[in-house]
């Protein structure tokens, strides 16, 4: 077996590496063209990138396209840019714009792993001959039983299982991820050592299609007059100010609301007062006290699972409910249609309709969904 757990000599095994343009991708080709794998690059055009073309610190625009390029002719492998502007607006731009419209908080990079980059990508790789496709995210893939596993990457402050929740069974059988063992500072170590052109380029920090950060403006701009002002109406009832939009707050939300605190019952001072609900049908933006955010039992819709079968048997598993945090205690239950029940060990703030709940044992990545509701035990 090589170094990818296949039966062939590395210069016998054909990699399709997807280039985004960054350092993490491109020393993950590096590595391997210099470990001797026939290895093709191939770059995804996903949207019209006339805007930020030239702007650092968002991927897939027109020079990330050329910056894998450059690695691709530095290490010397055939590299393609695929045009997928259709298909990443149908299924990653026009989701992003309906869920925000829904009420809810789209992660829109999990959606293009799962609807673009692990599907057609993963078709086109096949089609081009090749045993793999490689990324450079920060994930590990073993074998646990005689199945490929996710394991969370060994940097748990770069790790990017959580984004990768949607991958199926038959995609991770042929992905692999040759950075999941290597901290950050040591990929870019390597693309210095090896010269690359993008050793010293800054990690993508935008959602490619927002590289402003104004998503407002993308929603109002596909979706002309949907956005309408309305009411920011308090738990107990009380209309406390008018907001511009839903799109404009999400669930745990405390800064930008524009009314202020509210006085205690003592009248001495001032509690401050968070987004609790994004009502979409009323138009209304709900806040209270931090306290009416606690939550405990957690709704999952599209579960996609990788982990042992165990339909109907409360399961103890570890939860992250957002990228950033550290997975928490919890008691999951899969119904088997696709949804889920997690119930938390300790209350959380902040849980949002549209972000992902992921599931782990250990360092072990079981799969996950979308959050569909929130709930008191």
């Amino acid at each position: 077996m090589n170094s990818l757990g296949i039966d062939k000599a590395p210069a016998d095994t054909r990699v399709v590496v997807a280039m985004s343009g960054g350092v993490d991708s491109s020393v993950a080709a590096a590595m391997l063209r210099r470990e001797g794998y026939d290895v093709v690059g191939i770059t995804l055009q996903l949207y019209d990138y006339g805007m930020t073309v030239g702007k650092k610190g968002a991927c897939c625009a027109g020079q990330d396209i050329y910056d894998a390029r450059r690695v691709a002719d530095q290490i010397d492998i055939p590299h393609y840019v695929l045009d997928y502007e259709s298909r990443f607006k149908q299924s990653v731009m026009d989701d992003f714009v309906d869920t925000y419209l829904k009420g809810e908080t789209p992660i829109p990079c999990v959606r293009c792993n799962q609807a673009v980059k692990f599907k057609d990508l993963l078709d086109q790789a096949r089609e081009l001959g090749a045993d793999c496709m490689a990324t450079g995210h920060y994930a590990r893939r073993e074998l646990v039983d005689g199945r490929a596993a996710m394991l969370r990457g060994a940097d748990h402050n770069r790790d990017q299982s959580y984004f990768l929740f949607a991958t199926t069974q038959e995609q991770l059988d042929f992905l692999r991820f040759p950075l999941g063992d290597k901290p950050k500072t040591e990929t870019r170590a390597i693309a210095d050592a090896l010269g690359l052109a993008v050793a010293d380029k800054p990690d993508s920090q935008d959602i490619c299609f927002v590289p402003t950060g104004g998503y407002a403006k993308v929603v109002e701009k596909l979706r002309p007059g949907a956005v309408r002002p309305g009411e920011i109406v308090h738990v107990d009832g009380t209309v406390m100010g008018r907001h511009d939009g839903v799109i404009n707050y999400t669930v745990g939300q405390r800064k930008g609301l524009g009314i202020g605190g509210r006085k205690t019952e003592a009248g001495d001072d001032v509690d401050p007062l968070y987004v609790v609900r994004v009502d979409p049908v009323a138009n209304q933006v709900v806040v209270g006290p931090r306290a009416s955010l606690a939550r405990d039992k957690v709704m999952v819709r599209e579960l996609n699972w990788l982990g042992p079968n165990a339909v109907g048997v409360p399961m103890p598993v570890s939860v992250k409910l957002r990228s950033a945090q550290n997975p928490a205690p919890a008691v999951l239950v899969l119904h088997g249609d696709g949804n889920a029940v997690v119930e938390l060990e300790g209350a959380q703030y902040g849980i949002s309709p549209g972000q992902a709940a992921v599931f782990y044992d250990g360092e072990r990545m079981l799969g996950g969904g979308w959050i569909s509701g929130t709930g008191v035990k």
